[in-house]
């Protein structure tokens, strides 16, 4: 039986300027998804990844995690199970070495050093940026940076992957590698993004939002392939043929 990992039911939110980014959201996502939010710039996509480890809350609606609500006895294991990437890897990234930054969590979890100085190893290997302990984060390129990123949430061992526009300001070259590196993380993967070819390649699930609503929800191929759903958007099918 399908495990349901994230749980949604009428999710809405609203800043504080009265901008209603959410509305009546529901949506469920089981173990081991790789799962597209697509959609317009101010679709609601990075309001509702926040909303999965409690960055934003919200009193009008119900999100579960690990079956359990995203409430404040509950946020400390939420965010160890939910790792969340930023669009800029510069908001994670504050520590003097790449070792410090990866190892801020499992430090911040009480891991001894030991098991410190393995969770740090294992998530740069599976970034493959094994060797940079040393190295400062702010000399790195964009998408050495972005790895590392993605190494200070693998270090808290999550069961979800949550990325914001993952593939921005990357060269074609780094950006089919970090498409390739995310394709080889067994873990359930929530991925907002307008690179449309990453989501070909990558999710097997596609959810459109448009105005902090969800307008479609499906397989992949059936969203990406609909033009004219697309079309009125703001989107544009990815090109045929690149892989």
């Amino acid at each position: 039986m399908d495990e349901k990992i994230i749980q949604i039911e009428g999710l809405s939110f609203t800043y504080p300027d009265g901008h209603r980014a959410l509305n009546n959201i529901s949506l469920t996502v089981n173990r081991g998804e790789s799962v597209a939010f697509i959609g317009p710039n101010g679709a609601g996509k990075s309001t509702l990844l926040l909303h999965l480890n409690g960055i934003l809350r919200s009193p009008n609606g119900a999100v579960k995690v690990l079956g359990h609500p995203v409430a404040e006895n509950y946020l400390r294991l939420i965010r160890s199970k939910v790792g969340l990437v930023f669009q800029d890897p510069e908001d994670q990234l504050f520590s003097p070495t790449v070792f410090d930054d990866v190892a801020f969590g499992p430090i911040n979890m009480g891991c001894p050093e030991a098991e410190i100085r393995q969770r740090v190893n294992q998530a740069l290997q599976q970034v493959q940026m094994g060797g940079y302990e040393k190295r400062s984060p702010h000399h790195l390129s964009v998408g050495e940076k972005k790895r590392i990123a993605i190494a200070t949430v693998l270090s808290m061992n999550p069961e979800v992957l949550v990325l914001d526009e993952p593939t921005s300001n990357l060269d074609p070259r780094g950006r089919w590698e970090l498409i390739e590196l995310l394709r080889g993380l067994p873990l359930t993967k929530l991925i907002a993004t307008h690179d449309l070819e990453m989501v070909r390649n990558l999710c097997e699930r596609t959810i459109l939002l448009d105005r902090g609503r969800i307008v479609a929800d499906g397989p992949t191929p059936a969203i990406l392939t609909d033009k004219l759903l697309l079309a009125e958007h703001g989107l544009a099918p990815p090109i045929v043929g690149q892989a």
